[in-house]
């Protein structure tokens, strides 16, 4: 053990607490595989004396390209014509089985991280006009150049958003911050997507939204708890789609993200400034 000297946690394995870190006492850094550091306890590890640093950058653009991907078979319902499809009484495709225009229509991003950008310029691509909301607004050259408008209150951004995109981390403020609330103030046609921790979002106020016509759908890449009991009620709804945390799952984000990692290791044990460190709040 006084060998140890890094940690890499790969899908937040091993379970990093004070017996572990007691156990260690050479211990400089812990590297994850990810942005999310909600899976660590950031104060007691900084008492050990230990450094924490994730990999942010090298998962945005795959995370972005997830979100939008979950936007799209949503507003096109791609994942229900595909059981109609491939059913064995297909014969044709009802004339109202319809979806929603996603050009055009209105994205309210929530968060403004390295992916926030990411988004923005993908769905510019779309012709759709992009809001964003977050605690701290970001510079006007930055928001000019992917097209945004800033809302300063979240309230206004769900009442004016046909799609709206959750993309922050979990913390004690974030838990459930999409809730009851926030769903009746979003438009009825409106469409939720989640791509942060699946705690962000109350979910049980989320299948009530669902079942009653609060909202007309949801796209989760993370339910909570992951994976959801098979018999939970979103698993029976045919306005959610459900995938399992695949934001970051391609074969280039394997070796980006472990190369992150591995250049925040060698950093820290050379003493020199850690290029993705994380701090506790």
């Amino acid at each position: 053990s006084k060998k140890v000297q890094a940690i890499y946690l790969w899908w937040q394995k091993t379970i990093i607490d004070q017996d572990l870190l007691q156990s260690l006492p050479n211990l400089k850094v812990i590297a994850n595989s990810g942005v999310g550091m909600d899976h660590l306890d950031l104060k007691l590890v900084a008492s050990f004396g230990v450094k924490m640093a994730n990999a942010r950058c090298a998962v945005s653009s795959s995370t972005a390209d997830t979100g939008i991907a979950s936007l799209l078979a949503s507003a096109r319902r791609l994942v229900e014509g595909c059981h109609v499809a491939v059913s064995s009484g297909m014969e044709y495709c009802e004339a109202d089985f319809l979806g929603v225009e996603v050009t055009g229509a209105t994205l309210g991003i929530i968060g403004t991280g390295s992916i926030w950008c990411k988004i923005a310029l993908r769905a510019k691509a779309f012709e759709m006009d992009i809001l964003y909301h977050n605690r701290r607004r970001r510079k006007e050259q930055e928001e000019q150049a992917v097209g945004t408008t800033y809302c300063e209150k979240v309230d206004n951004l769900l009442q004016q958003a046909d799609f709206v995109m959750v993309v922050v981390s979990l913390t004690p403020q974030t838990c459930k911050l999409i809730g009851k609330r926030e769903m009746e103030l979003m438009k009825p046609t409106a469409t939720l997507i989640n791509i942060s921790r699946g705690a962000v979002v109350d979910q049980e106020a989320l299948v009530t939204a669902l079942q009653t016509g609060v909202i007309r759908a949801a796209a989760l890449d993370v339910p909570f708890p992951k994976p959801l009991p098979r018999d939970h009620t979103l698993l029976k709804l045919k306005n959610v789609i459900i995938t399992p945390r695949l934001g970051i799952k391609t074969d280039k984000d394997t070796y980006m993200v472990t190369e992150e990692a591995a250049e925040n290791i060698l950093a820290a044990l050379n003493g020199l400034p850690i290029p993705n460190e994380v701090l506790p709040s």
